[in-house]
């Protein structure tokens, strides 16, 4: 087979104001289980997005975009659902950069023989297919990014800026991007551990050939930006989809306007959309409970939902999306810190 016999049917992305959400998840509150946890969430979610003292964080990890999640999060930006973005860096380049620059993930199967695909230079994420060869283009792409800037140390959140600012010289070849989306709104994307992903192969590389005279990403930058929006704030929620480094990552802030004397309130309102297990004491799985435990989040609207966020997201953007209440949000534009 060809690698053309493979990459034939695009993933779609779910377009959460198409349909509305609304009366499932009222007819999820008189259930059970993670319908009725669901229910609660998008209860918790209304409430934040009315609350006029809150100011909305979304962490984002696993392969959510090449799931066909992207168009979600460019809605809650365009909507402005959302004042800050806090991700892993596979989210951000390896799927929403990648397809700003023309590229796709494709439909495909894990019942395949994957030395097949490696010989093709096809990566697998479980049913979805990414072409490695385009995946290389992504990289050299931030390469030459980094050689365009000064050399210094900079923040992911100054970095991606760059990103948005690249997409808009050079066009978005995709209908909807994150990166080129929160540019405009001038919403922060953060993602603390930015080589742990595409842009890591482009940065090496920027780095190889320039040697002393080279950029640097600083992740205490990354810690203390995001602390200085926490400190801009009156109330902070925490959408997490996923768990990881992003989810920590946001957490940690409270306790770091303590460490800078210039103590806030904990996390006023705290969703988890998770599959992961609470009980080897992972972070991902670990609950918004214990998470007050560190004082981190309040308990008093706080929601894990345990499922898989494919399915769980778009009920909860789609109720929330529709019943409005970000109509009367004011944008943070927390961009203008910086």
């Amino acid at each position: 087979m060809k690698k053309s016999d493979y990459l034939q049917k695009t993933i779609q992305h779910i377009d959460v104001k198409s349909f509305d959400a609304r009366p499932i998840i009222d007819s999820y509150r008189g259930m059970a289980f993670q319908a009725r946890n669901l229910a609660v969430a998008a209860d918790i979610l209304n409430r934040m997005l009315k609350d006029k003292d809150c100011n909305v964080i979304l962490t984002l990890a696993g392969s959510l975009f090449s799931a066909g999640l992207k168009n979600v999060v460019v809605d809650m930006i365009e909507a402005n659902m959302v004042d800050a973005i806090v991700s892993t860096g596979a989210v951000i380049v390896d799927q929403d950069f990648f397809e700003a620059l023309g590229f796709k993930h494709y439909i495909g199967t894990p019942f395949v023989h994957d030395s097949a695909l490696r010989d093709l230079a096809i990566d697998r994420i479980y049913d979805t297919y990414i072409d490695e060869d385009e995946l290389r283009i992504c990289d050299e792409t931030i390469a030459k990014i980094a050689n365009s800037l000064p050399p210094r140390p900079y923040s992911s959140r100054e970095f991606i800026f760059e990103m948005g600012k690249y997409l808009e010289k050079n066009g978005v070849k995709t209908d909807k991007s994150v990166v080129f989306s929160a540019y405009k709104n001038e919403v922060p994307i953060f993602v603390p551990a930015f080589s742990d992903c595409s842009a890591g192969f482009g940065l090496i590389h920027h780095q190889w050939n320039r040697k002393g005279n080279m950029l640097t990403l600083d992740s205490a930058r990354d810690f203390l930006e995001l602390t200085k929006i926490k400190i801009a704030t009156k109330e902070t929620g925490i959408l997490m989809i996923g768990g990881g480094v992003p989810k920590n990552f946001t957490q940690d802030v409270v306790v770091a306007t303590e460490v800078l004397g210039e103590e806030k309130p904990m996390h006023k309102y705290a969703i988890q959309l998770t599959v992961a297990d609470e009980r080897d004491g992972g972070l991902s799985g670990s609950t918004l409970k214990e998470a007050s435990s560190w004082g981190k989040v309040d308990t008093t609207y706080e929601q894990m939902v345990f499922g898989e966020a494919t399915v769980t997201m778009p009920l909860l953007i789609s109720d929330a999306y529709h019943r409005g209440y970000w109509k009367e949000r004011q944008p943070a534009r927390f961009a203008r810190l910086f």
